[in-house]
């Protein structure tokens, strides 16, 4: 059976702690050969730099290679039919990973490959970014478990995927976020339902960062959003991520961005700049995590 990672949901617990320590190795042992002659396909219907060159440099240095395919240079642009296209991509390649806005179409896509399917981003879930910011804290803590994380800022795909992690990893989430601006709904319901972990939902940025052990964060108006930016900046105004937030907090937290950073906007130049470290390891890391995971599909 083909293993695809849609979202954090498609891998136990057991194969993320896998990851982990794989992504350990590998970042260590960059070289490897245990995706030798494998093909990647990289479909990017948004702009990138980390997630595309950490894939395509991660798959050469498992001993692959890797095709862009970018929608104006391609039939997809022109309106073939997603099916068409993966049951095409299939008798080509080894994996595919694709960056698009729609979930829906990831699915329909995954739905008829006969070959792994990485979730490189869409508008709903951004599941590569989230295991990587948790191998990440890992990295500098220790541990996940039993850790508080916030989130601060809109609910997004960012938001969406942290709360998911938690149907596997047993730590306490809080988000903070501005009327209107929640999370997915089912996501969050499903989280509460069967979740290991704890979700604390508010709109206060001072509750979340109360009792945190790390903060997060991400840009106010993602891509597709940019006409709503003015708008989104008076909203969010108070959800930024600065000294007098910090204030608030029991503790001596360290701080991630997924990047880029709108310095001035969701963090100020100084909190990024002090945090720096911690924000570029986490950027690195997505070259680590991504190569296990493909590991981990392709082995399947």
């Amino acid at each position: 059976m083909v293993k695809h990672f849609l979202s954090i949901e498609d891998f136990s617990t057991e194969e993320i702690t896998h990851i982990f320590k794989r992504a350990q190795f590998l970042k260590k042992n960059k070289f490897q050969k245990s995706l030798e002659n494998k093909t990647l396909a990289l479909i990017f219907e948004k702009a990138s730099t980390r997630t595309r060159v950490s894939f395509e440099v991660g798959i050469r240095q498992l001993g692959g290679n890797s095709i862009f395919i970018s929608p104006k240079d391609s039939q997809i642009g022109r309106g073939e039919e997603i099916k068409d296209t993966a049951r095409v991509l299939s008798r080509y390649v080894d994996l595919v990973a694709i960056r698009t806005f729609e979930q829906e179409k990831l699915e329909e896509f995954a739905k008829f490959s006969n070959i792994p399917v990485i979730n490189a981003l869409t508008d709903l879930r951004h599941p590569c970014q989230i295991l990587t910011d948790i191998f990440t804290i890992i990295e500098f803590t220790g541990d996940i478990y039993g850790k508080t994380i916030a989130f601060i800022g809109d609910g997004n795909n960012m938001m969406n995927s942290w709360i998911t992690a938690l149907l596997k990893l047993n730590f306490c989430l809080i988000c903070a976020f501005p009327e209107n601006f929640e999370p997915d709904k089912e996501i969050v319901e499903k989280v509460k339902k069967y979740g290991v972990g704890e979700l604390i939902l508010t709109n206060n940025p001072e509750e979340a960062v109360k009792d945190a052990d790390v903060i997060n964060t991400d840009v106010w108006a993602s891509m597709g959003q940019e006409e709503e930016h003015a708008k989104r900046i008076k909203i969010f105004n108070k959800y930024q991520i600065n000294s007098r937030l910090l204030k608030k907090s029991n503790k001596n937290p360290f701080i991630l961005h997924c990047l880029p950073a709108h310095k001035g906007e969701e963090i100020t130049e100084e909190l990024f700049e002090k945090n720096a470290d911690y924000i570029f390891t986490q950027a690195e890391n997505r070259l680590h995590v991504q190569k296990a995971i493909m590991e981990q599909i392709v082995r399947n």
